[in-house]
């Protein structure tokens, strides 16, 4: 089993759990966002969230690969995610946009902060990395709905 610094743990950690929250709050938005673009905007969340998903999966199975317990409990994605909350109830389709760009956008630059932190275990600092492009490429998407 490989050996793991506590700092690629506790990055591998972080990320897993912004992930896991960047897709309830993309869901959230998907099932309340309303009023004109309505429909790609909310089919453009679907394809966030699939992406997303798949990140924090890969992200979990790198920290099992280094013999280390994912934790994506609904209570520590509640008390450690750094993920600003977009509140109940519906939205503008304007406003999802913007609001998940920035979300989107803060998550991956997170992301990008914690590459030098993690460059003596290259796997993962090439997941992080693909990672940091996917959610890139997905705000961009995001903000090209805007007006």
């Amino acid at each position: 089993m490989p050996t793991t610094s506590d700092t690629v743990s506790t990055v591998l950690q972080s990320t897993l759990v912004d992930l896991i929250d960047l897709s309830l709050v993309g869901k959230q938005a998907h099932w309340n966002v309303h009023g004109p673009n309505f429909r790609s905007v909310h089919l453009e969340l679907d394809d966030l969230v699939a992406d997303v998903r798949l990140a924090y999966d890969t992200v979990a199975e790198r920290l099992a690969q280094l013999g280390i317990a994912p934790d994506g409990r609904a209570q520590t994605i509640a008390d450690t995610s750094q993920v600003s909350d977009i509140g109940p109830g519906q939205l503008g389709a304007d406003k999802v946009v913007r609001l998940l760009a920035e979300r989107v956008d803060a998550v991956s630059q997170r992301i990008k902060d914690s590459l030098t932190s993690v460059e003596d275990d290259l796997p993962t600092q090439d997941h992080l990395i693909a990672i940091a492009q996917t959610l890139d490429k997905r705000a961009w998407f995001l903000r090209s709905q805007q007006k």
